[in-house]
């Protein structure tokens, strides 16, 4: 798995400022909601990055544990913490390699961290770790971003994002027979004195058929309730850039 972000986590908020967290802390909220059997609050945000939809799914009510492999993100979800008093528990994990203290009534994973995976054998293994950690008809919320992203808009596209603190090209370069995009990250950021200092970072991210992650879901023992197209409750269409999975442990406790 590649991360990455050992840069990029000093400048992700800035970068991701149109994201409306709450927003998509509610959607998720509101597909728990469709599909929960349990009363069970306690919520795996699985890799948090820098906490923002942990702190939102805790004002909420849930009882949330975020794990994240990158410490500098974590580091940002801390402070957060650390200024809104929220009670999240945080832990540094792969999340290939997950280990809880117990078992947990929802897992959410946002913002294509599935996609950063870079096989599905590494898939499955973190498909199994959810499973292993959820309660019987335990819920596993998660988006990927799409075929269609990755050939059509991601590509080998570049993209600047600019801001009043940083600067930043974003490089694309897709593997056609693997659909695996690698990404260059180059921050040019402005200094007291007028100059600007520059920064780099890289990671890739790698899209999965449909077809692959819902049989991966199966052999884990999920059954798919939902797919949504683009972060609503329609399904996907041919051109959605990304698809969100609501599932449900009936095989949990066990790694396959």
């Amino acid at each position: 798995m590649t991360t990455g972000y050992s840069v990029f986590a000093r400048y992700y908020d800035i970068l991701t400022a149109n994201i409306d967290y709450k927003k998509r802390a509610d959607y998720f909220h509101g597909i728990i909601e469709k599909f929960s059997k349990t009363e069970g609050k306690i919520l795996l945000d699985l890799a948090c990055g820098t906490g923002s939809i942990a702190e939102e799914m805790s004002k909420i009510g849930y009882d949330v544990i975020g794990v994240d492999y990158s410490d500098e993100m974590l580091g940002i979800a801390l402070d957060k913490k650390f200024d809104s008093g929220l009670n999240i528990q945080y832990l540094c994990q792969d999340m290939r390699k997950l280990d809880l203290y117990g078992s947990v009534n929802i897992t959410v994973c946002a913002l294509d961290s599935i996609n950063h995976l870079n096989s599905l054998k590494d898939v499955k293994k973190v498909f199994q770790n959810v499973a292993l950690f959820s309660e019987p008809d335990g819920l596993f919320i998660f988006d990927i971003n799409t075929l269609y992203k990755h050939r059509n808009v991601l590509a080998n596209n570049t993209f600047t994002y600019e801001t009043d603190k940083v600067f930043c090209v974003w490089e694309n370069t897709i593997i056609p027979d693997t659909d695996e995009v690698k990404m260059n990250l180059e921050f040019f950021e402005l200094e007291e004195n007028g100059m600007y200092s520059r920064s780099s970072d890289s990671f890739s991210e790698k899209a999965y058929s449909e077809e692959s992650i819902e049989m991966l879901l199966n052999e884990c023992g999920f059954e798919v309730l939902g797919k949504y197209g683009d972060d609503t409750l329609s399904p996907p269409a041919c051109d959605s850039q990304r698809i969100v999975y609501a599932a449900r442990c009936v095989n949990s406790g066990q790694i396959l």
